[in-house]
């Protein structure tokens, strides 16, 4: 089969490669009809994610139709139309009895290596690096499911895959940190990032009843689409100082809740950002925090800081004074999938929203490099690329 692997920073190509085969009762093998990438993927190509190899599949935004199934697996069978949640979870253990997927204990094989990292190890993902498994990515023709009597959810056959695939990843990812914020009615939300996750999590927010939406980036495209098809008001960061606009905006109070959609390849502006770069140049940082920094300190007292955006090892200068004394409250996770994806696909088959609103570019499979090329350098605006193989 055809499949988008990883060679190194800035390097992916189209490979032929073995296709996949049930390695385990519970496994199930699907062919992909619609595959997406993803903003984490960049950090992948960029080379920020340690433990990669030459000739890693990508992908974990992933859908497409069973055509085999391991001999446990009983609730699906080859015609059935999945999607296939980034996470990989085992359904038994104490995160997953808890709701909690993205924990799960048993779904990654090279657990030691995470534990080293971050002293637990969270699950195991889809095409995301050995130290989250060294699991095959689904930006190829075919992709193995492993533990498929959890993880898929049967979507309609009547729907497109435009409007299903994103509850893969982004749609639940962007809800969850909207449902952190705790939002009650006539809150005011702040997002950092209009990337397809910061404008999920914007719809989100409306659809779990914020006021008010305020969208903080630089790139005119993403804030224009944050404005138009989010309905939120915007800040561009490079033409208003961001401190002086959210104190206006609400009334100097600051924002109920913040959502860092960015995560570790921040950008700002003026000493701040060459201090990050410089840093991680010198290996003495890994990840570069600054939409982080800001959301903790622009959040109102007592407010939440949600934190979807990925990060990977260690930052600096986190302004911990700033969250105890202004009793702000954290919370951050990779994606409880299973929790959110069937309430998500019922707002879809109600149509309370049409999650492929953002896709921008569809591709063929076998443009992919270019597809990288164009999300990464935010060419011919650029927000979504949807791969068809």
């Amino acid at each position: 089969m055809k499949a988008i692997c990883w060679y190194g920073t800035h390097d992916v190509r189209v490979e032929t490669v073995p296709d996949p085969k049930i390695l385990n009762p519970r496994d199930a093998v699907i062919k992909i009809t619609s595959t997406a990438i993803c903003g984490s993927d960049l950090h992948l190509y960029d080379g920020y994610i340690p433990t990669m190899e030459k000739g890693d599949i990508l992908g974990h935004e992933n859908m497409g139709e069973v055509v085999e199934v391991g001999k446990e697996v009983k609730n699906l069978r080859p015609g059935d139309r999945v999607v296939v949640p980034f996470t990989i979870a085992c359904g038994h253990c104490f995160f997953c009895k808890r709701n909690e997927s993205s924990l799960c204990d048993n779904s990654n094989p090279n657990a030691w290596m995470a534990e080293k990292l971050y002293g637990f190890s969270p699950a195991g993902l889809f095409g995301y690096s050995h130290m989250m498994g060294g699991y095959a990515g689904g930006q190829a023709e075919y992709l193995r499911v492993p533990f498929a009597d959890v993880g898929p959810i049967k979507v309609p056959k009547d729907i497109p895959d435009d409007k299903l695939l994103f509850l893969s990843d982004i749609f639940p990812t962007g809800y969850m940190a909207a449902d952190q914020c705790g939002i009650t009615e006539g809150d005011t939300v702040a997002v950092w990032g209009c990337g397809p996750v910061g404008l999920f999590a914007m719809k989100s927010a409306f659809l779990l009843g914020a006021a008010r939406v305020i969208a903080i980036d630089r790139f005119p495209e993403r804030l224009r689409m944050a404005h138009e098809k989010a309905g939120a008001q915007t800040i561009n960061y490079e033409e208003q100082d961001l401190s002086d606009a959210l104190m206006e905006m609400t009334g100097g109070r600051g924002p109920d809740a913040c959502i860092d959609a960015v995560g570790m390849e921040a950008h700002t502006t003026g000493v701040v950002n060459v201090y990050d770069k410089v840093k991680q140049a010198m290996m003495l940082e890994s990840d570069r925090p600054q939409a982080l920094r800001e959301a903790i300190l622009h959040c109102r007292k007592g407010g939440i800081v949600s934190v979807p955006g990925v990060y990977g090892g260690f930052i600096d200068k986190v302004p911990m004074g700033a969250v105890m004394n202004k009793a702000l409250t954290i919370k951050t996770g990779q994606t409880f999938m299973k929790k959110y994806m069937g309430p998500l696909l019922e707002r879809i088959q109600k149509n309370e929203i049409d999650p492929s609103f953002l896709i921008t570019h569809r591709l063929r499979l076998d443009e992919a490099p270019h597809g990288y090329d164009l999300f990464r350098n935010k060419q011919d605006d650029c927000i979504k690329v949807v791969l068809k193989p």
